[in-house]
């Protein structure tokens, strides 16, 4: 499967129903095996419009986990603690798509952030439910109840709050950063119950195999979109040599490998500021100034430019025409 291509979810389909062909009618997108990410987006954005249970995410995430969908929480499952859990779910989700589960340790806590590193759209709510009740599902059944979260963060807007704030039992944040979840840092020594060192072992040489022979997405390209992202954040210029130092490498040398991939430093920067813009426009309510600040622009002017470069319009009538029409598909975080 190329490195940025998803397959629908079958069992999710035959479990509600549906077929297929009306799935991609619904979504706009044409029915095949496999799609890009912004197509994949549709199809979940359109399964969550079929849906009339708002519950249904956190029941595909929690029933996944036992039946065995996904092989990077397959391997998690296996490992002997829920450190070597997270390690392998972060390693390995990058051999099924571009999706970068991020770990990092802070204080008392260790959080866990999930970023779509080739979204041109917000991530489905449904999706990012499913994702997270996964999450959850993998903690409590590796560690027999032990190991629970304590802080949900969503970017997306308060919704769903009782729902959601029943299912994970833990305060939920909106309006956050990063979709992600958050657990007590001692958790990470906490052993699985459900551990088998003799399949861990087997099963991390074939996915090993396969990273070293080039199968999934390629790495470099998420790494320096988050190393961006992460300069940004932390309201730094963007320039390739401080991205660089990031990376542990030469601006020289960075710029060549993404041109091996393929690609460009400010391709790159591009395509990071374009998806916080839409982040920022769709689900806070600064003004255009202080955006184009936080995307570390010199001048307004500058940020109205590209903008207008991306999506054929102002920052202000783009965020306009979202707000009334709220079911169109928009620049998302690139978590």
């Amino acid at each position: 499967m190329p490195p940025d291509t998803f397959s629908v979810p079958a069992h999710l389909l035959d479990k509600l129903g549906l077929s297929l062909e009306r799935l991609c009618a619904r979504a706009g997108v044409a029915p095949t095996t496999a799609w890009r990410t912004d197509d994949f987006f549709r199809l979940w954005a359109a399964l969550d419009e079929e849906l009339v249970d708002r519950a249904a995410g956190l029941r595909f995430g929690t029933e996944g986990i036992s039946r065995g969908y996904g092989v990077a929480a397959i391997v998690a499952l296996h490992a002997p603690d829920f450190r070597g859990a997270l390690a392998a779910l972060s390693r390995y989700k990058r051999l099924t798509c571009p999706e970068l589960v991020e770990v990092e340790t802070a204080g008392d806590e260790v959080v866990v952030r999930y970023r779509w590193l080739q979204a041109s759209g917000d991530v489905p709510r449904l999706l990012i439910d499913t994702t997270l009740a996964s999450l959850k599902e993998l903690a409590r059944q590796g560690t027999a109840g032990q190991v629970l979260p304590t802080r949900v963060e969503l970017t997306r807007r308060a919704m769903d709050g009782p729902l959601l704030r029943r299912h994970f039992d833990c305060p939920v944040v909106f309006g956050a950063a990063h979709n992600a979840m958050v657990f007590p840092r001692a958790s990470l020594d906490v052993a699985f119950v459900t551990a088998d060192g003799g399949a861990f072992a087997r099963v991390l040489a074939g996915l090993e195999r396969a990273l070293v022979e080039g199968e999934g997405f390629t790495a470099l390209v998420g790494q320096v979109r988050v190393a961006i992202a992460q300069q940004l954040s932390a309201g730094h210029a963007p320039a390739a040599a401080a991205v660089a130092r990031r990376l542990a490498t030469s601006s020289r040398t960075l710029q060549r490998r993404l041109a091996d991939c393929g690609t460009s430093f400010q391709q790159q920067l591009a395509a990071v500021r374009r998806i916080l813009a839409g982040r920022l426009l769709a689900n806070t309510d600064l003004d255009t100034v202080a955006i184009a600040m936080l995307l570390g622009f010199e001048e307004p002017n500058s940020f109205a430019r590209a903008f207008r470069g991306w999506e054929q319009t102002t920052p202000l009538r783009w965020r306009e025409r979202l707000a009334s029409t709220p079911s169109l598909p928009h620049t998302g975080s690139p978590t």
